[in-house]
């Protein structure tokens, strides 16, 4: 998963480009019936048809990048390495194979080697990062109901 680690925070040039790409593709999505529109390319004239899963997809992409997030595009059901989901989780390979031989996370095996599908690997980080903000919440209120915020 190459791609994972060369991610860079778009330019600020990019991001205005983005904003502005995202705010026309957007208001022209909403009229667009057809499930495979063409599209034209300014400069060569060239009309190529994309599916609008394809374009709905781009305006996701537009508007992360128009808020200067970071992007990547990884297929769904890409395999990664052990030590690719690792470094995705920002965790070590040892303690992320201890999550895959306690059943945290599918996997399959290849011989000596286990693969993962990136998929389950982010449902996990999303599933993780939910569970944190539950046990914040749950800490605030019981330090409210103890008194702890009282002046």
């Amino acid at each position: 998963m190459e791609e994972l680690k060369n991610i860079k925070r778009p330019s600020k040039e990019e991001q205005t480009t983005a904003f502005e790409s995202y705010n026309a593709l957007e208001a022209v999505l909403k009229e667009i019936r057809d499930k495979s529109p063409k599209i034209e390319i300014e400069e060569t004239k060239d009309k190529i048809r994309i599916p609008l899963k394809a374009l709905k997809l781009l305006a996701k992409i537009l508007k992360a990048m128009g808020e200067g997030k970071p992007i990547s595009v990884v297929p769904v059901a890409a395999e990664m390495t052990t030590q690719a989901a690792a470094e995705f989780l920002n965790c070590s390979r040892p303690h992320f194979v201890k999550l895959l031989e306690k059943g945290e996370i599918p996997f399959t095996k290849i011989g000596k080697h286990r693969r993962v599908k990136f998929e389950d690997v982010s449902n996990y980080k999303d599933r993780m990062k939910k569970e944190q903000e539950d046990l914040i919440i749950q800490m605030m209120k019981s330090d409210e109901e103890s008194g702890l915020y009282d002046s």
